[in-house]
């Protein structure tokens, strides 16, 4: 199962049939994103179930509905247990960034993390996981599809939010203030969060 989020609603690609009373399942192969996104934008559902019997299936097909963007980006620890957070368009998010043609994901989520924050000394850790949403570029949707990495750091020096990239802040959280920030984040960091094994929440 994927979960693939738009803002706060989220379309859930499965290869179960224990959601076929629900009124939002839908055949993967057969339904229009336009559809999906209209049902969202009215208020009618805030979640759509997409199957398709084989799960190795699920996201060639919906890969195949909209432009694909790879991105790099990181869960950053500090050596005194913080957690690295930035302040985008009012939401608290987490650092990533487009991977470059030629470019590694790891590498590619090294250097968002250090052009979005400031932050350096930079020790790569474990992969933790994909996570998907679709964005809107001009009249164009697109899935980014943003490869996490676990980080570590020692850097003690202040952090430098990037600006040109709508981020007005970059900061150090507390496990009582990263509690606080994620009642207002976006869907995929908490599940992202959730599933990091030194958050709880």
């Amino acid at each position: 199962m994927y979960k693939v989020f738009v803002n706060q609603n989220v379309i859930i690609l499965t290869d179960q049939l224990d959601f076929e009373d629900d009124l939002f399942f839908f055949p993967i192969k057969k339904i229009k994103l336009h559809h999906i996104l209209k049902l969202f934008s009215k208020g009618i559902t805030n979640r759509v179930y997409l199957h398709h019997s084989k799960p190795k299936k699920l996201l060639k097909h919906f890969k195949k509905k909209l432009d694909v963007v790879q991105a790099g980006g990181g869960i950053v620890w500090h050596e005194n247990g913080n957690l690295l957070f930035i302040l985008r368009k009012g939401k608290w998010d987490l650092p990533k960034g487009k991977v470059d043609k030629q470019e590694t994901i790891e590498a590619a989520a090294l250097r968002e993390v250090e052009e979005e924050t400031g932050v350096q000394n930079l020790k790569l850790g474990s992969f933790i996981q994909v996570t998907y949403h679709i964005f809107k570029r001009g009249l164009k949707y697109r899935l980014k599809e943003t490869f996490w990495y676990e980080m570590h750091t020692d850097f003690s020096k202040e952090l430098v939010p990037q600006t040109k990239e709508n981020i007005t802040k970059a900061v150090w959280k507390t496990p009582q203030e990263t509690e606080k920030a994620l009642q207002n984040t976006y869907p995929n960091i908490k599940l992202l969060l959730k599933n990091s094994k030194k958050v709880e929440s």
